[in-house]
C-alpha cells in the first residue's frame, strides 16, 4: 500500500509570517513620511524649524480660506512669539502669540519683556492656556476678526491687508506688540524663511 504524502504544514506558517513582516516595513515607513508628532507640545524641543513650519502652515492655510489673514503673517508671529514653539507659554501651555487674558479665560501668569519709556522692562502679565497650537491659532485670528471691546475694527487693516509688509506694519499700528521693531522682525522671518510661499 503507497503512503500518503505528508501536506507540508509549516508553509502556511512561513506565509503568514511574510504578510506580517511586511505589515510592519509598511508602518514603519509611513512613521518615517510623517515625522511631525501629532502631539505637537510636548515634542516641541525636538521638532526642527522646518518642521515646525510643516505642522502649522496646513491650519493656517484654511484660516486665511475661512478669514482672510496672510498665513505668512500668521507663521512669521507664531515663530517670532513663541521661539518655534519652545518657549514655556507655547510649550506648556499652548499659546503661540502671546496672547494676553481678559476675563474669565484659563490663564497663566508668566514674566514677559516689554518696551517702555525707551527701554525694555520685566513685568509679570496672564496669558491665555490653550488646549493645542491650533486653538492658539484660531483664537489669534478671530482676535483680528472680532478686535477688541473698545474697538472691533482695531485689527482690520491685517485681514484686508494683501501683503505681508503691509500686514506686518498694520500689526504694529495697531499696538499689538510694544517692540517699535516688530514689523521689521516679522518681515525678516518671513523672507528669511519663505514664509510668503504659503500666502494665496
Amino acid at each position: 500500500m503507497a503512503r500518503k504524502k505528508k501536506k507540508n504544514s509549516r508553509f502556511p506558517l512561513v506565509f503568514l509570517g511574510v504578510i506580517l513582516i511586511g505589515i510592519a516595513f509598511i508602518f514603519s515607513l509611513n512613521s518615517l513620511a510623517d515625522p511631525v508628532p501629532k502631539n505637537d507640545q510636548e515634542n516641541a524641543a525636538e521638532m526642527t524649524q522646518q518642521a515646525f513650519i510643516d505642522y502649522l502652515a496646513p491650519h493656517a492655510e484654511e484660516l486665511q480660506k475661512g478669514y482672510g489673514i496672510l498665513p505668512s503673517i500668521i507663521l512669521g508671529q507664531a515663530i517670532l512669539e513663541s521661539d518655534w514653539g519652545k518657549s514655556t507659554l507655547a510649550s506648556e501651555y499652548h499659546n503661540l502669540f502671546g496672547i494676553k487674558s481678559f476675563g474669565h479665560s484659563k490663564k497663566v501668569t508668566l514674566d514677559t519683556q516689554e518696551f517702555y519709556n525707551g527701554e525694555w522692562v520685566s513685568i509679570q502679565g496672564d496669558f491665555r492656556v490653550y488646549d493645542s497650537w491650533e486653538e492658539s491659532m484660531d483664537d489669534h485670528t478671530m482676535l483680528f476678526v472680532n478686535g477688541v471691546d473698545w474697538n472691533p475694527a482695531l485689527y482690520e487693516h491685517v485681514l484686508t491687508a494683501t501683503d505681508y509688509q503691509t500686514a506686518a506694519q498694520a500689526l504694529q499700528d495697531a499696538g499689538y506688540a510694544t517692540d517699535p521693531d516688530y514689523a521689521a522682525k516679522i518681515i525678516s522671518v518671513i523672507e528669511t524663511y519663505q514664509l510668503d510661499r504659503f500666502d494665496q
